[in-house]
């Protein structure tokens, strides 16, 4: 039996603004790619916590998780993620407790530490650098809030207490595979955008793993970059969107999404190409056998449990029509 048939699939949806539309348009992309991705099975659809970023409407990330939750049926809904540091956890846990009052068994709350943004941004949302040097303390505080109240408390989150709303650790890094191992949690690696440090973060939170009353062995889901066409080629010319969106933001230039190109080597230089694929290093690319082949391999490597799949197509047809061919990969 393949290893793919054993996974479960999510996307995680940075609500991309697309050159030519608007951030309307693309709110409302994102509900109807989770509504297909409901529609074929997928597990969850996060989303993530950016700001001050041109082209990526998903700042207000509690905002849309409802938004997306009250316009789906099935399908978990939740956060990839939160920047715990920028938000006092009572907030989190009372916008979270409430989202999960709403949406029972359907609300994620995956956290990470990074600031989501540039040091200007940082000051105008009050975080100081050293911020996020009390991680642990606030994911405990936080999961205190969102746990069962005790008799004497004297800080609850209303509504948030006792709604148990699962949390997970995300990371880039090794410092949140310490953390989730230590506190019995899922986590989620960000391969996505940093796969340097994957496998040591896989085997760090694996041989580290501490059995909690939450799991009872790891959970690990990784980010991946997927785009999947009918042939090699048109994926390749699909995923010249991703290599640009990369590309400027390399060059610290505007983040709106562009359309496919064919002269992509003409707009780069060696450097930035390199890098450009380290960024994309965890990329699967192609027809759906080659992709196929790509996700068998990396899940040989890591033994994940789950694929949160981010998928930047310019064209919305084309995204639809590409998680659908890896929807059937798994079966």
């Amino acid at each position: 039996m393949s290893l793919l048939s054993k996974v479960k699939l999510s996307v995680l949806d940075l609500v991309h603004i697309r050159s030519g539309f608007d951030a309307a348009d693309a709110i409302a992309n994102s509900v109807a790619l989770a509504r297909h991705v409901e529609g074929l099975g997928f597990e969850r659809f996060w989303l993530a916590e950016h700001h001050n970023l041109d082209g990526i409407a998903s700042s207000a990330t509690a905002v849309l998780v409802g938004h997306i939750a009250g316009h789906t049926a099935r399908i978990r809904v939740g956060s990839g993620g939160i920047m715990l540091p920028n938000h006092p956890p009572l907030v989190v846990a009372e916008q979270f407790g409430t989202l999960a009052t709403l949406y029972p068994g359907r609300i994620d709350l995956g956290l990470g530490r990074a600031p989501g943004t540039d040091p200007d941004t940082m000051r105008a949302l009050r975080r100081r650098p050293e911020d996020g040097e009390d991680f642990p303390e606030q994911v405990q505080q936080l999961r205190q809030l969102l746990g069962p109240a005790h008799h004497g408390q004297k800080l609850m989150a209303i509504p948030g207490a006792g709604t148990n709303v699962p949390i997970w650790l995300l990371g880039s890094s090794l410092f949140s595979a310490q953390l989730a191992a230590q506190l019995g949690l899922p986590y989620a690696f960000a391969s996505h955008f940093a796969p340097r440090m994957l496998h040591e973060a896989v085997a760090i939170y694996k041989d580290r793993f501490r059995p909690s009353e939450v799991l009872a062995e790891p959970y690990l889901m990784l980010g991946v970059p997927a785009i999947v066409a009918d042939s090699d080629r048109e994926a390749e010319f699909l995923a010249s969107t991703a290599r640009q969106k990369v590309l400027s933001l390399l060059r610290g230039e505007g983040r709106l999404l562009q359309p496919p190109v064919t002269d992509l080597d003409q707009r780069w230089l060696p450097h930035e190409q390199r890098g450009v694929e380290g960024f994309l290093g965890a990329a699967v690319i192609g027809s759906p056998a080659r992709v196929a082949q790509q996700l068998e391999a990396l899940l040989a490597r890591t033994g994940a449990n789950e694929l949160m799949l981010v998928s930047d197509i310019y064209d919305q047809a084309a995204r639809h029509h590409s998680l659908s061919l890896l929807a059937d990969l798994v079966g």
